[in-house]
């Protein structure tokens, strides 16, 4: 699955374009490589997203084409949470 499209999906980011916006500014890094919005992700992937001055480190539990709001948390798992200074 297409970066862009799992975080629409998994609700990390509200829309498609803006995921791809926030990519290529190189504020998504894939297992520790810098990430494009086409880049494919699998299962077990770890995801660092920079919102702002806060990291958020993930790791990928699951990938589907649409999930119900509810469920949309259960396709990752959150493992840190930082500020940078």
């Amino acid at each position: 699955m297409r970066l862009d499209k799992f975080l629409k999906v998994s609700r990390l980011i509200k829309r498609r374009t803006l995921a791809k916006e926030i990519a290529d500014q190189g504020r998504i890094l894939v297992n520790g490589n810098t990430a494009k919005a086409s880049t494919t992700i699998a299962v077990g992937d770890e995801l660092q997203i920079q919102f702002g001055q806060k990291i958020v480190t993930l790791e990928i539990n699951e990938l589907k084409e649409a999930v119900k709001k509810e469920e949309a948390a259960q396709l990752y798992t959150t493992k840190k949470e930082e500020y940078k200074q």
